[in-house]
């Protein structure tokens, strides 16, 4: 027995591609200050992906990098001609390490973001179709992570599953595990919420009906109706996961230098330089995470907006309103 496709989904394939591509979608409907704040956010976001790619390249110098043709580079120089950003309390050289922990830190936002949505969307797909005591427990565990503090049950977790070990995959493992743990919940109730809508719809229903298989529903009908909210989600869960990567290296639970350049860690070292006068080892790594969490929050913040019918009705109504009194 064949079903025939619905209208929306009719229409949804003759739409053009950008109109139904996540950010591009959001980019055509934006105006104004909201297209602003979007491009500006996207552009810090593509400057920080476009550095953590190429580090191996823009790099000066290496991250544990301490000598360069046999010449010490000293510890807390100044900018100079050699190292144009100074050294560390280490010896190593400010604008590198700043340049390699964007690669740091976007390995541990992939991961991170990676393991949540897996796991947030798998329990929440299952607990939101199923119900029952499965869905019970799930909220119930869900509600229980909500009552910690987000950075202590990192730091918890970092302890649990790093062991002491500091080496390059197995801290952004460790660290991208650990904020995982804080953000399936997340994840999980709003998959399940819009799971529990779905499937009350007629098409999962007839489905139903019609004996098409569990796991056929779940993935053909379900899932793809569930997602929509995810890419706002995720924006706005990549910045809190560089803050908490960088809050657990600050407090002595991240990557080790000699293994990896971490912005966290780097700030850590830098506080004793900062009360005497030393700015160049602090300032760097600060403005580099201020920097991407803004992009990233700009981006995460405008999407939320476009999504929202209620503010693109306001948007609509103003410009209306305007062209009137100008007619």
């Amino acid at each position: 027995m064949s079903t025939a496709p619905s209208p929306a989904a009719v229409t949804d394939r003759r739409r053009p591609l950008a109109d139904r591509l996540p950010v591009l979608s959001q980019l055509r409907r934006s105006v104004g200050l909201q297209r602003g704040m979007l491009v500006t956010g996207l552009v810090i976001t593509a400057v920080f992906v476009l550095t953590a790619a190429l580090a191996p390249w823009i790099a000066p110098y290496g991250f544990a990098q301490r000598s360069v043709d046999g010449q010490d580079f000293g510890t807390l120089q100044a900018p100079n001609a050699v190292n144009l950003l100074g050294t560390t309390v280490s010896g190593f050289d400010v604008l590198s390490r700043t340049i390699w922990g964007a690669q740091t830190a976007l390995l541990a936002i992939v991961c991170a973001i990676a393991f949540s949505i897996f796991l947030g969307v798998l329990v929440g797909l299952l607990g939101g179709y199923f119900g029952g005591w499965l869905d019970r427990i799930l909220v119930v565990l869900a509600d229980a992570i909500y009552a910690f503090p987000s950075l202590l049950l990192a730091i918890v977790m970092s302890i649990v599953i790093s062991q002491g070990q500091s080496t390059l995959w197995g801290g952004i493992l460790a660290s991208a595990i650990a904020i995982t743990v804080v953000f399936v919940p997340q994840y999980f109730r709003v998959v399940r919420s819009e799971v529990v809508r779905v499937k009350a719809e007629p098409f999962v229903e007839s489905a139903q009906v019609i004996g098409v298989p569990t796991s056929r529903i779940l993935l053909r009908h379900v899932l793809r109706n569930s997602t929509r909210s995810l890419p706002v989600v995720i924006t706005l869960n990549a910045s809190e996961a560089l803050l908490t990567l960088a809050g657990l290296g600050f407090l002595g639970f991240g990557i080790e230098a000699t293994a990896a350049a971490e912005w966290g860690y780097d700030l850590n070292r830098a506080v004793s330089d900062v009360t005497s006068g030393i700015w160049w080892t602090a300032i760097p790594p600060g403005i580099a995470i201020v920097l991407v969490v803004l992009g990233i929050t700009l981006v995460g913040e405008s999407l939320n907006d476009l999504s929202d019918p209620r503010l693109r009705t306001r948007r609509r109504v103003g410009r209306s309103r305007t062209k009137g009194a100008f007619a």
